[in-house]
């Protein structure tokens, strides 16, 4: 939501006056840093008020212990944005983190980190390696339980209502506040204040000379005018030859190649490399579950170029160019859509040339819709934000609860074992055509704009 400021200041050019001007480097990262964590803690003031209106709400305690509700998002979630800010800030500063690239590193990085230090923690680990300050709380809860660290656990997920009448309760009074916990969380605002000031060490402070990665356009120069009578054409009339009528047929093949031409651009060796090792291991390796974790990293590393599907008109300012073409809706919109379900059938290929060898054609089907649903859910996102950021997100998300944890709701490329034989591809096929009439709704919007 916050890794877009710097960004907007060099899209808009508003960076290059700001760079004319007296303004450090420092003042300039700070200040971006300071507005990403006003932004996130108008999110965070939200909780606690909302935590008082259910609490009356629900009639629960008429008294409100105002220290015990609010010292959690004062101590723990606020250092916490902190970090996000300045990190946010950090990756925009750093080239090869800057785009969709870096919002999947961020996912990960932040994946793991929210993993390790409660991990740490049960093994006797310091406060000082936990940004988000989940430890705290899990060391405050297991010690109210009472019970031993290796009989415990600790997850956050949404449970029912059954199981949470059945599940053991016990009195937590909240987290015990010492000087040492308030330090570790501090810690963590002055580590913030250090990843902002090394992202204006790193700060090109939008000179295009110091962006070795992308190359500036080459200026054209400009052809002297002449001056004068000589230069002045004498006006006479002209008759225009009329056009003839073109008989040809529309060429649905070239504009399905260029948009794949599109998509490819720029791709290294070690992409394909990397797209056809995962092509070949899922073919030749026998067991099915190991099989669908390949497929879920097949069809997550072509995240990128399928999170550039509707927004390349915008972000190419070839909007006004393609929109005055004949039919863009019926042409160019389908043959973008085409051009990402073909990628997602290369890529997938391997698992589908698995299961069409051993006869499953329910599993056939299914992987087929999930192809399907991958690219349309990429198109209709990005006509509709303009950005490849939001399908970014979307997705990795739906990857990683889905078909990465087997989760058979969230399994949209039938890559569990069993999820072919159930009603989830039939869902996900159902909702892929919905997808799609949203998808051309927004190019009409775009179209009427």
């Amino acid at each position: 939501m916050v890794k877009n400021t710097i960004e907007r200041d060099r899209s808009t050019r508003v960076g290059e006056i700001l760079a004319s001007t007296p303004m450090s480097k420092t003042m300039y990262v700070m200040g971006k840093a300071i507005s990403n964590f006003v932004v996130l803690t108008a999110m965070v003031v939200i909780l606690p008020i909302s935590g008082m209106i259910m609490q009356f709400w629900h009639a629960e305690d008429s008294h409100v212990e105002l220290w015990k509700l609010v010292a959690p998002f004062l101590l723990i979630a606020l250092p916490a944005m902190a970090v996000v800010a300045a990190i946010a800030v950090l990756f925009e500063t750093i080239p090869w983190l800057r785009g969709g690239f870096g919002n999947v590193v961020y996912f990960f990085a932040w994946t793991a980190a929210l993993t390790l230090p409660v991990v740490g923690a049960k093994k006797g680990g310091t406060q000082y390696f936990d940004w988000s300050g989940l430890s705290v709380i899990w060391s405050s809860l297991q010690a109210a339980a009472k019970g031993p660290a290796e009989h415990n656990g600790f997850s956050l997920s949404i449970e029912s209502s059954s199981a949470a009448k059945a599940a053991a309760t016990f009195q937590w009074d909240g987290v015990q506040w010492t000087a040492s916990l308030v330090f570790a969380r501090l810690f963590w605002v002055a580590a913030a204040i250090a990843i902002a000031l090394l992202a204006a060490l790193l700060f090109d402070r939008f000179d295009p000379s110091k962006e070795g990665w992308r190359r500036a356009a080459t200026p054209v120069a400009a052809e002297p005018v002449e001056s004068g009578a000589a230069a002045q054409m004498a006006a006479h009339a002209a008759l225009l030859t009329p056009l003839a009528a073109r008989t040809g047929h529309f060429r649905f093949g070239a504009i399905l190649v260029a948009e794949l031409r599109l998509m490819l651009k720029g791709r290294k060796w070690w992409w394909y490399a990397v797209a056809g090792g995962l092509i070949v291991a899922c073919a030749a390796t026998p067991d099915a579950s190991a099989r669908g974790i390949l497929l879920a990293c097949a069809w997550l590393w072509p995240v990128l170029m399928w999170s550039s599907m509707g927004v390349r008109e915008v972000r190419d300012q070839t909007s006004q160019l393609l929109f005055s073409a004949p039919h863009p809706i019926a042409r160019q919109l389908p043959a973008v859509w085409f051009a990402g379900v073909v990628l997602a059938l290369l890529t997938g290929s391997g698992f589908g040339a698995r299961v069409l060898l051993g006869g499953d054609w329910r599993g056939l089907l299914a992987w087929l819709t999930g192809a399907l649903f991958i690219p349309t859910l990429a198109l209709a996102l990005g006509v509709w934000s303009g950005s490849s950021k939001l399908f970014e997100i979307v997705y990795t998300l739906l990857w990683y609860l889905g078909p990465m944890h087997a989760t058979l709701k969230l399994d949209f490329m039938a890559s569990a074992p069993g999820t072919a034989a159930t009603r989830v591809p039939s869902f996900y096929f159902a909702l892929t055509l919905a997808i799609a009439a949203v998808a051309v709704l927004g190019r009409k919007r775009q179209l009427q704009t």
